[in-house]
């Protein structure tokens, strides 16, 4: 036998992989698929319709019904509860289970509760307790009940308000951030005894000619907007009013920007991630595009995103 099975546990199935360990009380039905270099802890149960992929590791008293799928290095702590059936009555059932995915190196909390057609993206993050009622974006740190996005996991410092004062001279600021051509600029401020005015102008502020713009508001603080890539189109958002973060990243490191002045903004080339999300109530987001509204431009799921920035 090429994986290890305590004495007191029941495998009827002959689909679990190389160096997988199974421990006390546990119970995996015929049809179940389990990768190697699992660890299935104590009093789990786990149903036919269930694929586990490679070095998961499954903490005591979880229960995995037809309909779920976990991908590669995910981790789900002690007591998560997985459902598969929104509206469950006795000894009736749907015609087919919904399909729960947990997406590659996520991590479950412990006692995290997982409704039925869930989608939880690479890499996110669920925190003990939450109960996740919506799909979670990749890299995403959802808590509470309902579970809502608070951070995003990353391996870069986060970044900070940007404090420098743009000078009066009407000069401008810019630096790089850590993903490849994403740019913040602080442009120039105006002041008078009448108000404040800030502007930018193609080619001293403005890296191309818009073609389009967009307004995002009224966000509850809990939403997140964006998620997605484009294949083409340059952007340049500015928060005009209120303060709103902006993670953005290339497949490899996420890096969070923090808009709260009116004259602070950043220049998303194509083929970068961008998320924005943490709106304050009266946040205004301004958003200039380089071409007009092209569904095709658009690259919706991550997992082809990181397919096709490998061809870039």
């Amino acid at each position: 036998m090429h994986f290890y099975k305590h004495p007191q546990s029941i495998v009827e199935s002959d689909q679990i992989g190389e160096n997988t360990r199974i421990h006390a009380f546990v119970n995996i039905l015929q049809g179940a698929q389990i990768g190697a270099d699992c660890n299935i802890c104590d009093h789990i149960f786990i149903e036919n319709d269930v694929i586990v992929g490679d070095r998961v590791t499954i903490k005591c008293g979880v229960q995995l019904w037809d309909g779920i799928r976990i991908e590669d290095d995910v981790f789900i702590g002690p007591n998560a509860t997985f459902t598969n059936d929104r509206f469950p009555r006795s000894k009736q059932y749907p015609e087919k289970f919904a399909k729960t995915f947990i997406r590659k190196g996520a991590s479950i909390g412990a006692n995290a509760t997982i409704l039925p057609g869930i989608n939880i993206g690479r890499k996110a993050m669920i925190g003990a307790g939450a109960v996740v009622t919506r799909d979670v974006p990749p890299n995403a740190i959802a808590v509470g009940n309902p579970a809502y996005i608070t951070g995003y996991v990353s391996n870069v410092p986060v970044k900070q308000s940007i404090t420098l004062e743009a000078p009066m001279d009407y000069s401008v600021n810019k630096f790089q951030s850590d993903i490849l051509g994403v740019t913040v600029y602080t442009l120039p401020v105006v002041l008078d005894m009448r108000g404040s005015l800030s502007f930018a102008e193609y080619g001293q502020y403005l890296p191309f000619i818009p073609k389009r713009y967009f307004l995002v508001f009224d966000v509850a603080s809990k939403e997140i907007r964006g998620a997605h890539a484009h294949r083409t189109l340059h952007q340049f958002l500015v928060c005009i009013k209120g303060a709103c973060n902006l993670v953005v990243g290339d497949g490899h490191i996420n890096q969070e920007i923090i808009l709260d002045k009116p004259n602070i903004g950043v220049h998303l080339p194509p083929m970068v991630w961008g998320i924005q999300y943490k709106y304050s109530r009266d946040a205004v987001l301004l958003v200039l595009a380089s071409d007009i509204y092209d569904p095709d431009d658009y690259i919706r799921d991550y997992d082809e995103f990181l397919k096709e920035i490998t061809k870039v």
